[in-house]
């Protein structure tokens, strides 16, 4: 079975739980032992990640993550350009196994019609992260989905783009030109079939919305733009890359889980085979409202799947048969749009 040197797990666990929900499976049996990991790497890691550790201002200071218990963590990928607020265009919640190495992914799409934690009102659920950052966000989704959100991990795209060049392109699927030409979106083409895509390609794809499936194809393409980043990672053979990797990652990287938590979990993660499930919430795309703005409406049925999913993730008994996402061939029903 092939083995991964040691700054390759290390660079692994540095992308923390991003890696664990979007992942890590990448690097596990046969990696590298724990023990290793912990007498090399993880003090190391722990240093560079010091910084990013940013608990939520309207919640009490998390604790260590019992790596005993399956726990939920809601990643954010931030696109956030310059003079504008960012905005959390990636919605993830994720809940994680540590005992059994199952991660579930539950994609939320950025248009999705919410009603925002602490407005009184509903919205685009991307708009949560302009009103009221990491904290309103995830408040938001604890109301959408009915289910606790344990921790944060918000990813900042553009520091992505810097990763992707630095580590020479990543491969993704892209069989046909992508052109992005809509009148109130940004321009910009993505040639198909290359072996390679730059930093600016590759944000691009994760930004491209003008396709049929719009809003639940984005939703998927980002989750396949944080795969190929993971996996083109744990295969470079550069060491003179990690340092700036690591300050790369480090400057756009937050979370309320504790560096140390963080390293327990890589080396839990690197004992154990990984069970990976992803879904997307289904739902019909309209515009409403006096402006005429386009959303993303969540079927009610799919929705409270979606509520019932999690709830059997999170419950430490549950046995691997329990361990499903919904099927995509459930019944729809008309949506009912709030008042």
């Amino acid at each position: 079975m092939k083995k991964y040197s040691k700054w390759k797990v290390g660079l692994l666990a540095s992308l923390a739980v991003l890696l664990l929900a979007a992942g890590i499976g990448y690097a596990n049996r046969g990696a590298l032992e724990a023990w290793g990991y912990d007498m090399f790497f993880s003090k190391q890691v722990e240093k560079k990640l010091a910084d990013s550790y940013r608990p939520l201002q309207d919640r009490p200071v998390s604790q260590a993550v019992q790596i005993e218990k399956p726990f939920s963590v809601l990643l954010m990928g931030v696109d956030s350009r310059a003079n504008e607020p960012g905005r959390s265009d990636t919605l993830i919640y994720s809940v994680i196994r540590p005992m059994d190495g199952n991660v579930l992914m539950i994609s939320i799409p950025r248009d999705t019609y919410a009603e925002i934690a602490g407005r009184n009102k509903y919205d685009k659920i991307t708009h949560s992260y302009v009103f009221g950052g990491p904290e309103m966000t995830v408040s938001t989704v604890e109301k959408l989905l009915q289910a606790k959100v344990d921790h944060y991990a918000s990813i900042n795209f553009q520091g992505f783009v810097q990763v992707v060049d630095t580590l020479g392109g990543i491969p993704l699927p892209i069989t046909e030109d992508i052109v992005n030409k809509g009148k109130d979106h940004e321009k910009f083409t993505i040639k198909a079939n290359q072996s390679l895509y730059n930093g600016k390609d590759a944000l691009n794809f994760v930004r491209y919305r003008e396709d049929a499936g719009d809003d639940v194809s984005r939703a998927q393409r980002n989750r396949v733009f944080l795969e190929a980043l993971i996996h083109k990672t744990a295969s470079m053979q550069q060491w003179s890359k990690i340092p700036e990797i690591l300050g790369i990652i480090g400057d756009n990287f937050r979370t309320d889980i504790l560096p140390s938590s963080m390293t327990d979990l890589a080396k839990k993660f690197l004992q154990a085979d990984h069970r990976i499930k992803s879904y997307t919430l289904s739902g019909v795309g309209k515009r409403m409202g006096p402006s005429n703005l386009w959303y993303f409406v969540a079927d009610e049925n799919d929705l409270q799947a979606v509520r019932d999913t999690i709830t059997t993730w999170l419950n430490p008994s549950s046995g691997e048969a329990q361990l499903t996402v919904p099927s995509e061939t459930s019944p729809a029903i008309q949506p009912q749009i709030p008042a």
